[in-house]
């Protein structure tokens, strides 16, 4: 008797210890994958790691809007300028590319007056009289929240600076300067759609002027309402104030 009671108490603590057993070993295996899990999603929004830059491929318009081209000096109308931003965002769409995109833009009470940075200032270099015009791109655009659509970065940025000394280091298999060439032959020419970097500064014209496409409805990839609707926080958050405003006035006539 006393070796049954003995053999029925040992087999009882091997049924109690087992359903522990796997409870912990299923506890270690889910720690252990949310740990590479957690790891793996470090690494990719890593923008300075490697592993980051390789799933990456990059366009590149130049460093202010309708520039290169005939407008270099000069700062155009924020209509227009959007225009030739939205297009050149469908562009990197369409190319499942991100964007680079220029980390300032023009600025100025009176900016629908062409050739406004010809103005002669006292002591001031052309590139003085562009960046008084101008302000922060963050600061009208929320880069965040455009990037949810289209990936973009700032072209004064530690990535944007990484592409360049990375496209250098791969030569002619990093980066192609293209004049004249089609979205959709970037697209489809394997000798474009590997590289890592699509630069369009060698075309001497505008933003504007190379959007052929803008009046050909059915190339439209992005709606009107786009670029306004990605304005930055602050803005929207003032326009909600003035929205707000107006409704309490409206009310209380």
């Amino acid at each position: 008797m006393a070796i049954q009671r003995g053999f029925s108490k040992s087999k009882a603590t091997k049924s109690a210890t087992s359903p522990i057993l796997v409870l912990a070993a299923t506890v270690t295996a889910i720690a252990i994958i949310f740990l590479i899990f957690s790891l793996l999603s470090t690494t990719s929004s890593n923008p300075n790691s490697p592993q980051h830059h390789q799933l990456r491929r990059y366009l590149y318009w130049g460093d202010r809007i309708d520039c290169p081209g005939k407008h270099c000096d000069s700062c155009e109308g924020l209509g227009h300028q959007e225009s030739s931003l939205r297009c050149a965002l469908e562009e990197a769409l369409f190319l499942q590319r991100t964007f680079v995109m220029p980390s300032r833009m023009c600025i100025n009470p009176i900016h629908n007056k062409k050739g406004i940075l010809h103005h002669s200032v006292a002591n001031a270099t052309s590139e003085e009289m562009w960046a008084g015009s101008s302000c922060a791109m963050d600061s009208l655009y929320d880069v965040d929240r455009m990037s949810e659509t289209i990936p973009v970065i700032l072209d004064n940025s530690k990535e944007w600076y990484h592409v360049l000394e990375t496209s250098m280091k791969l030569g002619a298999r990093g980066v192609a300067h293209v004049q004249g060439v089609s979205r959709v032959e970037l697209k489809q020419d394997t000798h474009y759609s590997g590289l890592l970097l699509i630069n369009r500064t060698a075309s001497p014209l505008s933003w504007f002027m190379e959007c052929k496409d803008r009046n050909n409805r059915s190339a439209i990839m992005l709606p009107y309402s786009f670029l306004p609707s990605m304005a930055a926080r602050k803005l929207r958050d003032a326009a909600e104030k003035v929205h707000l405003t107006h409704n309490l006035f409206k009310a209380s006539l």
